[in-house]
């Protein structure tokens, strides 16, 4: 079982994102007033643990939010997880692949991208299957 750490919403691409105690997720379109909606990419999920071991390659600590990830979890491993249900708090998340770290991630830091491409660092992909809210603090874990 592991916990639902931080959550954020990204209001536009490229702008900045925004720290949220909850956010509501919609089935079938994502999380509202998020970016990124519909498609296979509704939510972005990053796991703490990963990104520890990731970043500690790098001279400085790294915040988990330059990945620009919507939700970081601690004790959920996310390696190799595609076609999967995760269960965050009320909803289920259907885990579609590796968010692969893009070229964005060296604007946050130098380095930054080659130390998240191991070990699906950069975390996974989903599409959103139950409208309800998620919290911080809330329970994961595979359904």
């Amino acid at each position: 079982m592991g916990t639902i750490e931080r959550i954020w919403i990204k209001p536009t691409r490229r702008a900045p994102m925004r720290p949220v105690e909850s956010a509501r997720l919609v089935a079938d379109h994502g999380i509202e007033g998020n970016a990124d909606q519909r498609g296979k990419r509704q939510i972005t999920v990053l796991d703490r643990e990963a990104w520890e071991r990731a970043t500690a390659r790098l001279e400085t600590g790294v915040d988990p939010s330059a990945r620009r990830a919507n939700v970081l979890l601690s004790g959920i491993d996310l390696r190799e997880t595609a076609d999967r249900i995760l269960r965050l708090g009320e909803c289920r998340i259907h885990v579609r692949g590796e968010t692969g770290p893009c070229a964005r991630m060296d604007e946050a830091h130098d380095g930054l991208r080659e130390a998240l491409e191991a070990d699906w660092a950069g975390g996974v992909y989903g599409v959103v299957l139950d409208d309800g809210i998620i919290w911080v603090g809330d329970p994961a874990s595979w359904a």
